[in-house]
C-alpha cells in the first residue's frame, strides 16, 4: 500500500512538471532567450540579399571613404564649390553616395525602391528631405509634397507613416525668435501663422486619412515652439490614435524627463502621445554654439550617458505602451536586441500596431531585415527629392558616419564578410 502511494505521488508529480514544460513552450517569459537569440545581426546573407557582388563593391568603396573624416570634410567642401560656380557633378553624386541614401528625386522614382522593401516585410517612410530655404513659395511648394506623400501612404500600405521637418516648411530665423519668445515684426508674426497653417494641414489631413505624421527633432534653440506646437497638433487629432508624433534626441540630457512629462500631459488631457527616438544628429553644431554663447551644453556629457537613457525611456515605452505609440529609429545593435528581448519578455506581438523599429535607408541593413525576418515591425526612412536639394542631408550623413565611432566600422565589417562569405559558395 506504502509503495502505490509513493508510485501515485511520483506520478502526480511527474505530470505537473509535464505541464509546466509544456506551459514553458507557449509562455514568453521561459522563451525570452531562444526568442532573441536567434535575431543574428551578424546573419549577411539576409542582410544583404538583393544586393548584387557590384553593389557590394561600391557599397565598400563608399563606406571606406565615410570612415575617413578627412576625406569626408574634403569632398564636403568640393560638392559646395561644384554647385557654386555650376559644374555639371550632379550626375557623380546620383551614382554614388545618393543612390545609396536616397529613394529617387520624386514619390514615383521611390516606387520601386518602396516595393523591394516591402518585398522584404519592410515598410518605408517617404521623408521629403528638403531644407534650408527660406522662401514663403518653397514653403508652401514643400508642404504640398509632404500632403502628397500622406495621401501616397493611405492608399499603399507599403508606407504606414509621412514624415516631415519643421524647417523644410518654415523660417529657421523665425522659429528661434518664437522658442525664444522674442517680439515679432507683424511680417513675422504672418509668418508664423503660416507655419502653424502648414503644420495643421499636413496633420489635419494625416488624421482624415489615417496616416501617422513623424515630425523630425531638430537644433535645441527652435525644439521649443516645435514642441508646444507638436503637442497642440496632438491635442487636435490623437484623441483615438497617434496620428501626430513628435522625434525626441536622446542625446540631450533633459529628453527622459520631458517625454515623461509630455506623457503625463497626453494622460491629465486625454489625447494619445506618439514619438520616435533617435540619438541625435547636431552633437558638433550644438556643442560649438553652446561654447560660442557662453550656456550650458544640452549635449550629454559622453556617449554612456546617452546609451543609459535611451535604453531607459525604452523600457518606460514597454511599460506603457497601452498608451503611448512609438518607434525607436536606431542602428545601435544592443538597443534593438533590447526592445525586441523586451517584447518577447511581456508577451507582447512582434507586430504590435503601438511599436516600430526604424533605419535609415543605406545602413544598417543587418538590424533591418534580421528583425523582418523575425516578424517585428521594421520601417525604412527614405528621404527622396532633387539631387542638388539633398546635398544637406547627403552631407550630415556622411559627418554622421565619419564622427560615429564604429558605425562605418561596423558596415565595412559586415559588407566584406559577405563578400568572403560569397567567395566561399562560388569556391565549393
Amino acid at each position: 500500500m506504502q509503495y502505490f502511494y509513493l508510485l501515485l505521488k511520483e506520478t502526480y508529480n511527474m505530470s505537473f512538471l509535464f505541464l509546466i514544460l509544456c506551459k514553458s513552450i507557449h509562455n514568453p517569459f521561459f522563451m525570452k532567450n531562444n526568442n532573441t537569440s536567434f535575431i543574428n545581426f551578424n546573419n549577411t546573407e539576409i542582410a544583404f540579399r538583393g544586393k548584387t557582388n557590384t553593389d557590394l563593391r561600391e557599397m565598400h568603396l563608399l563606406f571606406r571613404v565615410m570612415n575617413n573624416p578627412k576625406w569626408v570634410n574634403m569632398g564636403k567642401k568640393l560638392v559646395n564649390i561644384a554647385f557654386a560656380i555650376h559644374f555639371p557633378i550632379e550626375w557623380i553624386v546620383k551614382r554614388t553616395i545618393y543612390k545609396y541614401f536616397c529613394g529617387g528625386v520624386s514619390i514615383a522614382d521611390s516606387s520601386k525602391l518602396i516595393d523591394r522593401l516591402y518585398e522584404r516585410h519592410v515598410g518605408t517612410i517617404l521623408d521629403y528631405a528638403v531644407e534650408g530655404e527660406e522662401n514663403e513659395e518653397v514653403f508652401d511648394e514643400t508642404c504640398k509634397e509632404i500632403m502628397r506623400t500622406i495621401t501616397y501612404a493611405h492608399n499603399n500600405k507599403k508606407t504606414p507613416f509621412s514624415a516631415f521637418k519643421m524647417s523644410g516648411i518654415g523660417s529657421f530665423d523665425l522659429m528661434v525668435k518664437v522658442s525664444n519668445n522674442e517680439p515679432l515684426t507683424e511680417s513675422e508674426k504672418e509668418s508664423h501663422r503660416l507655419i502653424v497653417k502648414r503644420v495643421d494641414d499636413i496633420c489635419k489631413l494625416g488624421y482624415e486619412l489615417n496616416v501617422p505624421i513623424l515630425i523630425d527633432s531638430e537644433e535645441t534653440w527652435i525644439q521649443p515652439m516645435l514642441d508646444s506646437l507638436i503637442l497642440d497638433m496632438m491635442r487636435k487629432y490623437n484623441k483615438e490614435s497617434a496620428i501626430v508624433q513628435n522625434t525626441y534626441q536622446m542625446y540631450r540630457h533633459d529628453r527622459v524627463e520631458v517625454i515623461k512629462q509630455h506623457h503625463a500631459t497626453a494622460q491629465a488631457e486625454g489625447f494619445k502621445l506618439g514619438l520616435k527616438i533617435v540619438r541625435g544628429a547636431y552633437m558638433e553644431k550644438e556643442r560649438a554654439r553652446a561654447e560660442e554663447m557662453g550656456y550650458p551644453s544640452p549635449i550629454q556629457p559622453n556617449k554612456e550617458a546617452t546609451d543609459r537613457d535611451f535604453d531607459e525611456i525604452i523600457r518606460y515605452f514597454v511599460d506603457n505602451v497601452d498608451t503611448i505609440w512609438f518607434m525607436v529609429a536606431t542602428h545601435n545593435e544592443k538597443s534593438t536586441r533590447l526592445l525586441a528581448t523586451l517584447i518577447e519578455e511581456r508577451g507582447l506581438p512582434r507586430n504590435h500596431p503601438h511599436i516600430y523599429f526604424s533605419q535609415l535607408y543605406g545602413m544598417s541593413g543587418h538590424l533591418t531585415y534580421n528583425l523582418a525576418e523575425q516578424g517585428y515591425n521594421v520601417v525604412k526612412y527614405v528621404p527622396y527629392g532633387a539631387v542638388k536639394t539633398m546635398i544637406p542631408y547627403l552631407i550630415r550623413r556622411a559627418e554622421e558616419n565619419s564622427s560615429v565611432t564604429g558605425q562605418s566600422s561596423r558596415e565595412l565589417s559586415l559588407i566584406k564578410k559577405e563578400i568572403e562569405r560569397r567567395k566561399k559558395d562560388r569556391d565549393k
